[in-house]
């Protein structure tokens, strides 16, 4: 058909262009090429979209017929201008003329160089495509259609803008696989799961999850995602969407939905979804909090069932879920390596306690002890451990633990001489929050803790009247109360305790009740004194030794003879405590690879008392208390040392604590 107003124009050979402002921004340049009819409208199904109401959905097309452009308009509602006039029909296009579509305008040209006056005023004489190529929209420039921040499946659809129907269909899709979620082991589980479930609700061909390699970030960047799953219908290769898009989506925190162009709008490469022909795309944001795990990306390589703004509603309610099963599944993985640095560091502490727990010697005392300890351990009988202050009664509790059925369970110790009668109570069956001053919060007792286990009670005959009676009940297998509570409490413990009182003499003057010394006593196990077993000193000498060497990182030292000797001959009124003690303190001293005698510092606790190998006949024998003798004792160590109660106790081998309970029992206070 001729040209309406330019009859005898003279076309040029070569591509032909559409330069493309909206408003007042510039938005792209199109290529046209000859054999494909590029049609304008408000439908996403266009190839030019133009976001205006005043737009028809399918407005008009541009097509080559011959060697004449031709523009036809498709019925518009509102009509299509070309250099201010209205047309009708087909309208032979030519160089340098104006088409307006509502408030958007395009210049048709073969020269890319040319000039539009009515364009130029905003851009301070610069050519339409030079402003398009110094300001691109994107690096492929994609035409992107529909942008959302929030899914529509947060709040209640509008029936006018939501069919119900289809509402419901997608968020029956949304419910089953937020079901398929939840029972993902991993990371890479977890993606595939949700993009199988995004082809299904979408009408996605080809689409990828990347997350960002070290996790969340709050400064995200394209080149720094990783692509954990891809899936294709057509078994196409996978390729990246643009940086644009991904920088665009991540720095806007909004998913978008893109109209891929076939040809480069910067006209010098293809874009980077060219291999696959991608005619639609979805790229959205995994959002988690303030910050972000990752993107998803969906394509359509079907122009005739193109992505739509629903497929992106869908596509970002999904990606928010999954932000959120990714978070959660980070939290699993936490806990269970937590969990499992827990429960190595539990099985190392019970390998130092089981090594520590080794009662060491070969004397016939010992050896009747481990068959002891051998019998009484896999029953869950209560055993009254009782011997001298540091005889190591303590080591014969976890002894039993540890060979009982009950060693994977905990090992609860607690001495009973520490603390005041209410401290002992809240200590023993825990206390609710408010219920004494200082009580902050709630705390269980040493009961619940060692639900399972085996509680250590050491100096169990300290314990006041008040305690004894509710300690009954609890050792009996009645439920107990935290101190301010009410809610019944069951356990299952094994009791073990220790005392070097004497037990019958206290039940005698009513300071112990006896019901409870019996329920104690099921089983009763003795520790000899370390004076009584004296072959073992060697033995126990060296392991400490060897012990100390471990701990300070040094080499082995070995004891000198004389210094074997001075141990040999010495009473050890603190028992294995005490040797302990003076072991350390000799390699501590100790300036070579030998312990010798002057390293060898001992209390004068054994000269005050020489033991004999026999009882003298002739030699009276006072009728006198062992109280008395402990007073007496006590007494001599305090004048001796000059009343440093510190250092009595360490001689002694016990508590400072229980050292002043002594004196306040016996009333002895220093002289002035």
């Amino acid at each position: 058909m001729p040209s309406a107003h330019r009859p005898d124009a003279r076309q040029p050979d070569g591509a032909a262009y559409l330069i493309v402002r909206e408003g007042s921004a510039w938005r792209d340049v199109f290529r046209l090429a000859p054999g494909q009819v590029t049609t304008i409208g408000r439908a996403p199904t266009n190839r030019i979209v133009i976001r205006d109401e005043i737009c028809s959905r399918n407005h008009c097309e541009v097509f080559k017929s011959g060697t004449q452009w031709t523009l036809r308009d498709l019925g518009s509602r509102n009509g299509t201008l070309v250099n201010g006039k209205r047309v009708a029909g087909d309208w032979e296009l030519e160089d340098g003329e104006l088409i307006q579509i509502g408030s958007c305008e395009m210049g048709f040209t073969y020269d890319l160089g040319r000039s539009f006056p009515e364009f130029e005023e905003d851009y301070d004489g610069e050519t339409a495509i030079d402003h398009v190529l110094e300001h691109p929209t994107s690096e492929y420039a994609p035409e992107i259609i529909h942008r959302t921040g929030t899914s529509r499946y947060r709040a209640s659809a509008e029936p006018e803008t939501v069919g119900r129907d289809r509402t419901s269909q997608e968020l029956a899709k949304l419910y089953r696989l937020a079901m398929e979620m939840g029972g993902a082991r991993d990371e890479r589980a977890l993606c595939q799961v949700v993009l199988d479930g995004l082809f299904e609700g979408t009408c996605a061909d080809i689409g990828a999850i990347l997350l960002f390699a070290g996790g969340r970030t709050t400064e995200p960047k394209p080149a720094l995602l990783e692509a954990i799953v891809y899936k294709s219908q057509n078994n196409l290769p996978y390729q990246k969407v643009s940086d644009y898009l991904s920088k665009v989506v991540l720095e806007k925190r909004e998913a978008i939905l893109a109209r891929d162009v076939a040809d480069d709008s910067r006209l010098a490469t293809r874009d980077s979804l060219g291999d696959i022909h991608a005619q639609s795309v979805i790229c959205a944001p995994i959002r988690g909090g303030d910050a972000t795990h990752g993107l998803v990306h969906l394509y359509s390589t079907n122009p005739d069932n193109p992505l739509e703004p629903d497929d992106l509603e869908f596509t970002l309610a999904v990606a928010d879920q999954l932000a959120t099963a990714l978070e959660n599944l980070k939290e699993k993985e936490t806990l269970a390596d937590g969990l499992a640095r827990a429960r190595d560091e539990a099985q190392t502490l019970r390998r130092q306690l089981q090594i520590e727990s080794e009662i060491i010697g070969e004397s016939d005392a010992v050896r009747a002890l481990r068959d002891t300890i051998a019998r009484i351990a896999p029953t869950d009988a209560t055993i009254l451990i009782r011997g001298e202050s540091g005889v190591g009664k303590e080591l014969v509790a976890r002894a039993i633990h540890f060979s009982s059925d009950r060693r994977t369970g905990p090992f609860i110790c607690m001495n009973c001489a520490a603390l005041s009668e209410s401290l002992l109570e809240s200590e023993l069956f825990g206390h609710e929050k408010g219920s004494f001053t200082g009580a902050t919060e709630r705390k269980a007792g040493k009961f619940e803790q060692a639900h399972g286990g085996t509680l250590f009670l050491d100096e169990v005959g300290e314990m006041s009247p008040g305690i004894q009676a509710k300690f009954l009940r609890a050792l009996e297998g009645h439920p107990f109360e935290r101190v301010g509570g009410r809610a019944q409490i069951d356990v299952d413990v094994r009791v073990v305790a220790a005392t070097n009182r004497n037990l019958e003499r206290d039940v005698q003057r009513g300071a112990f009740r006896k019901d409870l010394f019996f329920r104690l006593q099921v089983v009763e196990v003795h520790v000899a004194p370390l004076r009584e077993r004296r072959s073992d000193i060697p033995m126990l000498a060296g392991h400490f030794l060897e012990r100390y060497a471990r701990k300070a990182h040094q080499s082995p030292r070995r004891l000198e003879r004389s210094a074997l000797e001075t141990l040999m001959k010495y009473d050890w009124p603190g028992n294995v405590r005490e040797l302990q003690n003076v072991i350390e303190r000799a390699a501590i001293l100790s300036r070579s690879s030998e312990v010798e005698r002057e390293d060898i510092v001992l209390s004068g606790l054994a000269t005050d008392q020489e033991p004999s190998a026999e009882p003298s006949a002739s030699a009276p024998i006072r009728e006198v208390s062992l109280e008395d003798l402990e007073k007496q004792h006590i007494l001599a160590m305090l004048e001796r040392l000059d009343w440093n109660k510190t250092r009595v106790a360490q001689v002694l081998g016990i508590e400072r604590s229980t050292l002043d309970r002594r004196l306040k029992r016996y009333g002895v206070k220093r002289p002035r």
